[in-house]
């Protein structure tokens, strides 16, 4: 049986990882558990699933889940315990499930020991995408995409020459506010942005849905997961998310990757890949299928979709500069310290002074830390969200 590290182990996509691996009944066994602070949590799934290593970033909740696992289990604690995990526990797979920039150092180590490395965390490769792909080419790794619009086009791709694309269309459902007004958006509360049409997702990828901010990065991700230009990019709305992506050939035809809007149905793929094993995930069925409709992305009320396209074009750390001031953002609007569309203002500033540098991971890490300075600099100077009607 294949063994798994699961980093994440506790958040939207750890959880249902451990879901499928219920369902499917020890197809793989459990190597490891890694998540940030959530620890009672995370001392249930150890206990379940027998697991020899666990590690958690916030040292009290490490001391704390020190006390109730049983002799033996060695516990990852502090900083760096997702990377301390992921370079010393022994296992065939990594699935990488944590939200954030702080998911781009345990990747690297993942790929570094020539592991397969199913992935997630999307902020790896907007961050350091060009570094990723080396890493992996130079010691026989393998990155699985476990996004699911990323996932289909991946699937598409299988046994295709990628010299012979016109263009990917990667779908978005448009999120909460697809068909709000522009005044609307202005009033848009945490609570409304957050109530997404088709997804169960954590917060910071649900308001990322919301603005299409998400949808931006993972335009990024596409660049460098498949070596694709922005003129080979295009997103499309698609209200239903039942086409995950398509992929369009030079010679015209589109393939398509189609399914419920499950994420179990990504992370079984990556957990069996390059294999297809049976699952009891639902596939075609007539009430899903019944209507599929597709429109462009409204650029005027959605501005943060071209930063996308436009890191892509800059190239350095644009990614990695685009990401921190959206983490950054987000919070200050889920904490009701800013208004919906003042991130989009946030992320064009910071990405317009941003230094240009990206020759090292470590590097790119200080423009993490620089851009996220800068848009805690404009969150201060943002006038205080007055009541809201919604």
């Amino acid at each position: 049986m294949p063994s798994l590290l699961l980093l994440g182990a506790t958040g939207s996509i750890g959880t249902q990882t451990l879901d499928l691996l219920r369902e499917l009944g020890g197809a793989h066994t459990v190597a490891g558990l890694a998540a940030q602070r959530s620890w009672e949590l995370l001392l249930e799934q150890a206990l379940e699933f027998e697991v020899p290593f666990v590690a958690l970033t916030d040292p009290e909740a490490a001391a704390a889940i020190r006390e109730h696992l049983p002799p033996g289990v060695h516990v990852f604690g502090g900083a760096d315990a997702l990377v301390e995990i992921a370079r010393e526990t022994e296992y065939d797979i990594a699935l990488h499930g944590v939200v954030g920039a702080a998911g781009l150092r345990p990747s690297v180590a993942v790929l570094e020991r020539g592991k397969k490395l199913a992935l997630a965390n999307k902020e790896s490769l907007v961050l350091a995408g060009a570094h990723l792909m080396r890493i992996a080419r130079e010691n026989g790794a393998e990155i699985v995409p476990v996004d699911s619009e990323h996932s289909a086009v991946f699937q598409c791709l299988r046994g295709e020459d990628i010299g012979r694309v016109r263009r990917i269309l990667l779908t978005a459902s448009g999120g909460p506010f697809r068909a709000a007004t522009r005044s609307e958006m202005d009033d848009a509360t945490p609570a409304s942005a957050l109530k997404h049409p088709n997804w169960n997702m954590g917060p910071r990828i649900t308001i990322g849905s919301a603005t299409l901010m998400n949808k931006a990065l993972e335009v990024i991700e596409l660049h460098h997961l498949f070596g694709l230009g922005v003129d080979q990019i295009e997103v499309v709305i698609h209200p239903q998310s039942v086409v995950h992506s398509m992929v369009e050939f030079v010679d015209g035809s589109v393939i398509a990757q189609m399914g419920p809007p499950d994420m179990k149905g990504p992370i079984h793929y990556a957990l069996h890949h390059p294999t297809r094993a049976p699952s009891a995930l639902r596939g075609f069925d007539f009430e899903t299928f019944r209507s599929l409709t597709f429109e462009a992305p409204d650029q005027a009320r959605f501005p943060a979709l071209a930063l996308g396209f436009r890191c892509i074009e800059e190239g350095g750390d644009a990614g990695c500069v685009l990401n921190a001031a959206d983490e950054i953002a987000v919070e200050a609007f889920l904490a009701g310290e800013i208004r919906f569309m003042d991130m989009a203002r946030i992320h064009r500033s910071v990405l317009d002074r941003r230094s240009g540098r990206a020759d090292s991971i470590d590097e790119l890490l200080r423009s993490d830390e620089t851009a996220r300075a800068m848009a805690r600099a404009e969150i201060l100077q943002s006038p205080r969200p007055t009541a809201r009607k919604h």
